[in-house]
């Protein structure tokens, strides 16, 4: 997986009805670079891998066994089982690269019924390493649909596994927390049984470095606003971003879509006048490029540019401040999770989808993990203090953070959420006037 999705990073010809260039419809831009999109391969099926069949079986470290039908791609699915809640957006969740390392299961009992569509994928691949549905619709129902559900598993390896209690699976989720798993043909249940006994959690694995690009990029230069004048430059920390994510920046700003682990001095190059970083997977603990994007936030800061993180890129803002992350029972994943803004006192219906959480500066760790996976203690590295602006409206947990004295903030929802909710989608907004005060010399 990891060599084609390097190889899928190649521009396409702009002209092309698919892939993904976020920059084409700027004011200015001329031959915006157009990148893979994991719809692609079913614009042509004659490479697509044959689909699994047969009886299989979906085991739970604790135990559990759950007995089923293979469908996607031949060979086992394995990693930490989780589950999200959306009713729609299954093509944007598959696609959604802070799935890394996880088989997820769907709630919704029907996924597929309107098929895969060309362009609508949140990166160039499938990133769950298994998938658990209580069916898999073989027959879509859309005009705009180029193939299923297993078709898009069977492009890009990935195994899947229907006709399975996914509501008894989910309930034991709730109860114990996430947990390792694998699935795959009945037949082989024991040699499952052996290699489930020597997994390990995929949060030890660098999956920031296995989601993100490793040159910078830029989207959509030469983009203007609607009277010419040229749209501030930002550097996109990418950590696993996602494409509505880029969509959503290139609307606003010139955005140099950047590696991780990009230097200063290759920021200073591009001339970037303020810093996103993205959602990603993983522990954003984890010492490899969490850890680097961490310590690149925590500069952007200290030099005064403006700041804005989603997902990973709050919670490594978290451990920029001094605060410590930790892992959640089983995380907050769906499309209606509620938020209180603590100065306006609104609440915000939100899509998230996460697994660790910044601990409350005064309340501690809410909602943690039987485990107690916790980050060691760290230090603030860009000497300003935070302030906690959102909460989870249910179990109290940090969503949100501002920096005093910067203008920077974080959230730990997605205000860029494909299909939805857009509640949320205003914080681009803010964030494009805290650029423009910046730009100005306001205070």
């Amino acid at each position: 997986m990891d060599g084609l999705y390097r190889i899928t990073l190649m521009s396409m010809d702009s002209s092309s009805p698919s892939g993904f260039a976020p920059g084409r419809l700027n004011h200015g831009v001329v031959n915006a670079p157009r990148f893979v999109d994991a719809a692609d391969p079913l614009l042509d099926k004659s490479n697509v891998p044959p689909k699994a069949a047969g009886e299989g079986l979906l085991l739970l470290a604790d135990g559990g066994r759950y007995e089923g039908t293979l469908f996607g791609a031949e060979g086992f699915g394995e990693g930490e089982l989780v589950f999200t809640t959306g009713m729609m957006g299954y093509q944007e969740s598959l696609t959604d690269p802070s799935w890394a390392g996880q088989i997820l299961t769907f709630t919704y009992p029907l996924i597929g019924n309107y098929g895969i569509h060309g362009g609508k994928s949140e990166s160039r691949a499938v990133w769950p390493k298994g998938v658990v549905v209580r069916h898999a619709m073989t027959d879509p129902d859309h005009r705009d649909s180029i193939g299923t559900v297993s078709e898009l598993l069977q492009a890009h390896g990935v195994p899947g596994i229907e006709n399975v209690d996914t509501r008894a699976i989910t309930k034991r989720v709730r109860e114990l927390g996430t947990v390792l798993c694998i699935f795959g043909p009945k037949e082989k249940e024991q040699e499952m049984l052996k290699r489930l006994e020597v997994m390990t959690s995929p949060e030890l694995d660098d999956l920031v470095d296995f989601v993100s690009i490793d040159e910078p990029v830029v989207l959509n230069p030469g983009a203007t606003d609607d009277l010419g004048h040229p749209l501030p430059r930002i550097g996109a920390l990418d950590c696993g971003v996602k494409y509505n994510i880029l969509r959503n920046l290139c609307s606003r700003f010139e955005v140099v879509w950047c590696p991780p682990d990009i230097s200063i001095e290759t920021l200073n190059d591009f001339e970037i006048q303020a810093l996103f970083c993205s959602n990603g997977p993983g522990d954003p603990a984890h010492p490899g490029k969490a850890t680097l994007a961490r310590h690149t936030l925590a500069h952007a800061v200290a030099s005064g540019l403006p700041v804005m993180g989603i997902c990973l890129g709050h919670q490594l803002m978290g451990l920029a401040s001094g605060l410590k992350t930790y892992k959640m029972r089983y995380g907050h994943r769906g499309a209606n999770q509620p938020v209180v803004d603590l100065k306006t006192r609104r609440v915000w219906i939100t899509s998230q989808n996460h697994g660790f959480a910044v601990a409350d500066p005064k309340h501690g760790m809410l909602a943690a993990h039987p485990s107690g996976a916790t980050s060691p203690e760290g230090e603030n590295l860009h000497g300003y203090d935070v302030k906690v602006r959102y909460i989870n409206a249910n179990d109290k947990t940090v969503e949100g953070l501002d920096v005093l004295d910067r203008p920077c903030f974080t959230v730990q929802f997605h205000p860029e959420a494909c299909p939805g909710p857009h509640d949320a989608e205003p914080l681009f907004d803010r964030f494009r006037e805290m650029v423009d005060k910046h730009l100005r010399g306001d205070a």
